[in-house]
Formats: structure tokens, C-alpha cells, sequence
């Protein structure tokens, strides 16, 4: 179960002074297992401490002095730290906030020593501290589902993954080879990006198996709304986790959740869930200038779920309505879609930047329009629509490049890829030229690459 995350990693290993790297991400994606692989692969020895199995743990960082801290571990763990040797793996760290702040001073006194801590609940602490927080003295690896290109792999299909990795925008696709890549995607739809159901599924090829295991997850974040304080009501946080899978694609309403509840217990259950990072918020932005958080507007935004083999196991949807139903999960409303190009986006960029999501809302009358992502390469605004089958208007897409003034956009769907100068088609508006890249779902890991190609040879040939 190859994670890309774990050359980053690696690197970090091999460098002599080094801050503790605290790794992010929702429950089950992997985090435990990609430090473990770590430390079997680059150092002699690794020590784990999970403070919500031992909780007593936590009073061996009181002193905050690294140098007391360790001999104190040594005794307890009954294992030698070494530092360049050992691997130092603090698990379930939000248990344990004054161990996070404790972090800087492994860095400042004892920066030789490799330390990793993970938690799944980790934002909740990091939003409510009440300590110092060791700013610039540790760094953040953000972590989410595994990704297309991990899926090929696990699932022993090399070859297809070395394909797409040496695709460029001028190549032309062999129809068998398209269609074979478009079949797994579909697996991938169904399956999804999380850990244990793509390893369930590479070993038994079975549907039914990996469903199980999507099941399993879902209860385990329900079994986990104990664990999030007493600001929200657990009937909110039930509601809210039942109904977002089914609302992908949508400007968010509290209404479609639950017409009776006030909007305000509502929206505090969803920041929880986003918190959890189970849920993602696709914030709207008026993208009229970079970077394009600072064009936010807060109150209009859709959202999109973790994974998505757990929203199709969410909405009922499974293999079967594929086989039974001629392209069944492409003409869900585009929603099955939408998720997994938006959970892909999500974290395409470098694994220590925050993650974030875009789109672009335009409510003006009957002159409605939204991209469903706006994301930047360089200093390019680059607006991004989904569409579910191989064909589609590209109605706001078009009023997007006219309204900002775009010269690039980017169309995934499931026909073979594309690069073309085409014109805008908007009512009472002259057209304008544009360059549009199309690409198939299964090249949603060679965005931001095929961008940075088709736009240098967008701008050579003008």
C-alpha cells in the first residue's frame, strides 16, 4: 500500500536537523501506518506511544525538558532512544495537547532525534488550545484518502500508473487503453481511496468485501461524535453526517438537511464534522485575484465528503447499480463525480500546505452560474468543470472566462483528452477565444503537470 507522502517523509529522515513533523488527516487514511513503514525502512528502531491507550503516558512530558523526557520514555517503553536510530511515533496525540506544545523543545534541544506525532481528531485541539502553540518549530504533512494513482498501484496495476505518469498533452490515448483506465476508475468510484477497503479489495477483488469495510469506517466516525465535546447536540452530528453524501454538488441549505432544526445547530455539527475533517467545505470565491482564499465569501459554499467510496456507500450506490443500470454512477447528477475530482483537488497540492477547496457561485437573476472548481497554477486562475458522462454543456464555465477574463480552463469527464482553442457561446455577448483542456477522470493526479504543459504551449503559440 505505496502512500506518495512517504518520499516526503523519507527525505525528512535522512536530514541531519529536522523539526517534528505532526502528521493531519481523518480517521483510518493511513497516518499510523505510513510512520510505521517509515521507520522499518529508514531507521533501526521505533518507539510508539498511543496516549488514548495510555493515557499515563502523558505525565512523562510535564518538565517539558527533552532531556528528562527520554530516559523517563526509556524506562517505561523498555526501549533505547537514539537519536539517527530511533523513530519517535507520538499516535492520538489530541489526547495529549500539552504534549503538542512540548514539541518545539525536542526541536530546539534535541533536534538530532526524529519525531512523528499523528492524531485523527487533531483539529479540535489545535482550534480550542489554550497553550503556545510551537510555531515554526514543528511542521505539518496533511494526509487524505489514497489517490487514483495509489489505487493503480495497490491494486497491481503498474503499468497502467507508469502510462499516465509519462502522458503529455500532445499524446494521443489508444481507445482499449482509455476504457480499461475508465474501468477502474469506476472501481475506485465504488471502492474508494480509503486504506483498508482498497487493500480488502486488492486482495479478495471483491466488491462486497471492501463494502464491508466502508461500512465499518462509517460507524467507527459515529461511534466517534462521543469524543467531540459537548458544543453539539449528537442528533445534529447524525443528522448532518447522514444527509451530506447526498448533497455533493449542491450550494449548502440547512433546509435540505432538516427544514424543523435551527440553522445554527445545524452549521455548528458540520464545522465539527469538518473539523474531523470527515467532511470539506468548497468555499465560493469571487476569484478576481490570488490567492484565492482572500476572495472568499463565507456564507455561500458547497461541500464535499472525505471519500469517495464512502459517500457512494453512504447513498446506496454499489457495483452492482454499474453492471445493472448502463452507466449508472456517471449519470448520478454528476455528484459521484464531483466528489472524486473535488477530494483529488483537495490535496493535489505539496503535503504541508493546508488544504483547501474552491468554486465559483454567480447568483444574478435567471443569470445563475457556477464552476464547480476554481483552483490556481502559478498566477493562473484556472476555473475546472466536471462532467459526468463524455458529453456537456459548459454553460458557466463559459460566463466564468468572460466575467474574469480567463484564457485557460480545464473539463474532466470520461472521453479521451483534449487540447483546443474554443469560443464562448453567451447570450448578448460577443464570443471569445479560449484554451480548453479536456481530461478523463483517471488523469485527475497529472492536473496541475498537463496545466503547466498546455499553458506553456497555449502561450508559445500566441
Amino acid at each position: 500500500m505505496h502512500r506518495f507522502v512517504f518520499e516526503n517523509l523519507r527525505d525528512w529522515a535522512q536530514q541531519n536537523r529536522h523539526k517534528p513533523i505532526v502528521l493531519r488527516g481523518a480517521r483510518q487514511v493511513g497516518k499510523s501506518y505510513v510512520v510505521r513503514l517509515l521507520a522499518q525502512e529508514c531507521f533501526e528502531s521505533l518507539v510508539e506511544v498511543n496516549f488514548e491507550q495510555r493515557p499515563d503516558m502523558v505525565s512523562l512530558f510535564e518538565s517539558m525538558e527533552p532531556e528528562k523526557i527520554i530516559p523517563l520514555l526509556e524506562l517505561r517503553m523498555g526501549e533505547s532512544i537514539v537519536s539517527g536510530k530511533t523513530l519517535l511515533f507520538l499516535d492520538e496525540i489530541q489526547a495529549a495537547p500539552a504534549v503538542l506544545a512540548c514539541l518545539r523543545y525536542f526541536y530546539e534541544k534535541m533536534p538530532a532525534l526524529h519525531v512523528i506525532a499523528a492524531g485523527s481528531l487533531l483539529e479540535f485541539v489545535l482550534e480550542e488550545h489554550q497553550f503556545s502553540m510551537p510555531v515554526g518549530r514543528i511542521e505539518y504533512r496533511h494526509l487524505g484518502p489514497m489517490t487514483f494513482d495509489e489505487f493503480l498501484l495497490a491494486v497491481n496495476r503498474p503499468q497502467l500508473r507508469q502510462f499516465l505518469q509519462t502522458y503529455g498533452v500532445s499524446d494521443t490515448i489508444d481507445p482499449s487503453v482509455h476504457n480499461d483506465l475508465i474501468n477502474v476508475v469506476r472501481d475506485y468510484f465504488v471502492v474508494g481511496g480509503m486504506p483498508e477497503a482498497v487493500a480488502e479489495f486488492a486482495l479478495t477483488g471483491s466488491y462486497l468485501a471492501s463494502d464491508k469495510v466502508l461500512s465499518s469506517i462509517l460507524s467507527t466516525y459515529k461511534d466517534d461524535f462521543a469524543k467531540y465535546g459537548n458544543r453539539t447536540n449528537r442528533t445534529h452530528l447524525t443528522k448532518v453526517f447522514a444527509k451530506i453524501p447526498a448533497l455533493i454538488g449542491n450550494k449548502m441549505k440547512y433546509t435540505q438537511i432538516d427544514r424543523e432544526e435551527k440553522s445554527r445547530s445545524l452549521k455548528q455539527a458540520l464545522c465539527q464534522l469538518e473539523n474531523a475533517r470527515i467532511v470539506y467545505r468548497v468555499a465560493h470565491s469571487h476569484a478576481t485575484g490570488i490567492p484565492l482564499r482572500a476572495c472568499v465569501k463565507e456564507e455561500h459554499f458547497k461541500t464535499i465528503f472525505l471519500d469517495v467510496g464512502l459517500m457512494c456507500h453512504a447513498c446506496g450506490l454499489s457495483m452492482d447499480d454499474i453492471q445493472s443500470a448502463s452507466e449508472a454512477l456517471f449519470i448520478n447528477r454528476g455528484a459521484v463525480c464531483e466528489q472524486y475530482v473535488g477530494q483529488h483537488l483537495l490535496y493535489s497540492g505539496p503535503f504541508h500546505e493546508e488544504p483547501g477547496l474552491y468554486c465559483w457561485l454567480r447568483q444574478c437573476g435567471s443569470a445563475n452560474a457556477e464552476v464547480d472548481y476554481v483552483c490556481q497554477q502559478g498566477q493562473t486562475i484556472i476555473p475546472i468543470e466536471v462532467k459526468a458522462g463524455k458529453t456537456g454543456t459548459l454553460k458557466s464555465l463559459h460566463m466564468f472566462v468572460h466575467e474574469r477574463d480567463c484564457s485557460f480552463a480545464v473539463r474532466f469527464n470520461a472521453d479521451l483528452p483534449s487540447l483546443a482553442e474554443v469560443q464562448t457561446s453567451v447570450a448578448g455577448m460577443p464570443p471569445k477565444p479560449f484554451c480548453l483542456l479536456s481530461l478523463p477522470f483517471y488523469l485527475i493526479g497529472h492536473l496541475r503537470r498537463l496545466c503547466k504543459e498546455a499553458l506553456h504551449s497555449h502561450n508559445h503559440t500566441h
